[in-house]
């Protein structure tokens, strides 16, 4: 059995990861600002990461702006990563998004591409899992490109998955060694970004219109036809999106990724 620190650990992916690293007999602990772990200040880091084998990442920056943004993930990866150096951490484990170094036009994905440059010039073992965009964060995608009465997307192709197979993901690699690399994780179906949110406006009975628009930037970078699909050799997890959208609730407020 493994002492397992989900750092976000109390956020949407976060709460997952535990339960399900818990359920395989793994010591998981979530830690967050809430549990007294601030990995910006640096406050709780020592006593958290006592005796721990495997850090886990899945905390996101409070703001999208790109100086906020960068500002977090750089501070906080590297107090993390000094913390696990001085801990005997044996293996560091951070979720980020395929397409990352396509994406760099955007303030928020410059910021996470420094987080993994980060990680991968440490002398920690580590894993970086790419997931795909989830579908928990349609009505965010919608609201953030949404205009007057019209959203307005890319029609670029995304293969999305869900939360609960995202947190899979991010438990299984967590439970194995260390791939010192990049692993891509995706949904089981293609949709154009437009088509993605149309299917779920439908579903959720919401009136706005979706336009088609190539020329509508996704957090602030212009997308081609395949700038957020993963490459040859992803893993591809099985909840299609009419099964979850028939489980999920209509959201009612902007959703975060993490």
């Amino acid at each position: 059995m493994s002492k397992i620190v989900i750092i976000g650990g109390t956020g949407l992916i976060g709460s997952k990861v535990v339960t399900r690293l818990g359920e395989h007999g793994h010591q998981a602990i979530a830690a967050s600002p809430a549990s007294g772990v601030d990995t910006i200040s640096g406050d709780g880091l020592a006593q958290v990461l006592e005796g721990a084998d495997v850090v886990v990442d899945v905390s996101n920056s409070p703001s999208l702006e790109d100086q906020a943004a960068l500002d977090f993930f750089t501070r906080s990866t590297t107090n993390l990563l000094a913390a696990e150096r001085s801990a005997g951490v044996r293996h560091h484990v951070a979720l980020s998004v395929v397409g990352t170094d396509r994406l760099q036009e955007s303030g928020y994905f410059r910021a996470k591409l420094a987080q993994e440059l980060l990680i991968g010039e440490s002398d920690i073992p580590y894993s970086i899992v790419h997931a795909t965009q989830f579908y928990e964060f349609a009505k965010t995608i919608a609201d953030v490109a949404t205009t007057g009465d019209n959203v307005h997307l890319s029609p670029a192709l995304v293969r999305p998955m869900a939360a609960d197979d995202v947190a899979s993901a991010v438990g299984r690699t967590a439970a194995g060694e260390p791939v010192n690399g990049v692993r891509e994780v995706a949904g089981p179906e293609e949709f154009g970004l437009d088509e993605l949110i149309r299917t779920a406006f439908r579903a959720w009975g919401i009136s706005r219109e979706i336009v088609a628009d190539p020329t509508a930037r996704y957090f602030g970078a212009l997308l081609e036809a395949r700038t957020l699909l993963p490459g040859d050799g992803a893993i591809i997890f099985d909840t299609r999106f009419d099964d979850w959208l028939a489980r999920a609730a209509t959201p009612s407020s902007t959703q975060r990724s993490a």
